[in-house]
């Protein structure tokens, strides 16, 4: 019955509590396990922020991957995810992270589109696809309104320079970056018009930062290619259209003299 399963769930939380109490978290040794988990090699430092272009600017934040850190490093924490519903339009995905040292209970929703631009519904694997990524934004988001920020705050910058990598590794980097984008449909000149930069040897390592953070937030589900890059798409679009139009009047012109000096030939035969 309802009432045996909330007495279970209410007796095993009871049991988490006191065993809380009773193992309290040494704060100093939750931060060092932290940086030491997240910064245990290149590619994990990588995959440990986000960032989304917005309108000009670039949105960065602790990634999903250094939420999960946070949860393991930190402990006593009581973390659940899951999908409560679907309008047919939306999934809706829920988390709930609960610090049993402080008894401090967040949850959070968050609602993913599952239709494309033209209003069909995503396919079944990709509604389940989508949900995940729904559910694992959520659970984010309530870890990191339970595990306070001065905890992993230092750690960011100590993550972003082990992701950057030195100045060796630069060039691979840029290569690197720009091959992926490549293989997901985004072309070089888009990159380049996203960080406002006129050439490859140009890019930064910030740049670089920034290039993985969008890889980040792309596969952690975040955002979409389409998404991250859309004003360039919308720029390439504008370019087109004025070439299009350019040419459409070269055209005329030139279909015009054409005319003019035909008839002005008809004229000198008479």
């Amino acid at each position: 019955s309802s009432d045996a399963y909330v007495a279970q769930v209410k007796g095993e939380i009871d049991i988490q509590i006191s065993t809380a109490k009773q193992y309290p978290r040494n704060v100093a040794r939750c931060v060092d396990n932290i940086k030491n988990y997240a910064t245990i090699d290149q590619a994990t430092a990588e995959g440990c922020w986000y960032a989304i272009p917005r309108a000009g600017k670039t949105i960065e934040g602790p990634s999903i991957r250094l939420a999960e850190i946070v949860a393991t490093s930190w402990g006593n924490l009581r973390v659940g995810k899951r999908v409560i519903g679907s309008d047919g339009k939306h999934v809706t995905c829920q988390a709930i992270c609960h610090d049993l040292e402080s008894n401090v209970c967040i949850t959070t929703e968050i609602k993913r589109k599952i239709t494309d631009k033209w209003g069909k519904i995503f396919s079944e694997d990709m509604v389940t696809v989508t949900g995940n990524a729904g559910c694992a934004i959520a659970m984010r988001n309530a870890i990191f309104s339970v595990v306070p920020m001065s905890v992993f705050k230092s750690v960011l910058e100590e993550v972003k320079k082990v992701g950057m990598g030195d100045a060796r590794t630069l060039n691979e980097s840029r290569t690197s970056a720009l091959a992926y984008f490549e293989g997901k449909g985004i072309k070089k000149d888009q990159v380049l018009g996203m960080l406002k930069r006129e050439d490859i040897e140009d890019i930064t390592s910030k740049d670089i930062q920034t290039l993985r953070g969008i890889i980040t937030a792309v596969e952690e589900g975040t955002t979409t290619m389409e998404e991250a890059f859309k004003e360039q798409a919308k720029e390439e679009e504008k370019l087109k259209d004025g070439k299009l139009k350019f040419g459409n009047k070269k055209d005329k012109e030139e279909k015009g003299s054409e005319e003019e000096k035909k008839n002005e030939g008809k004229k000198d035969e008479k």
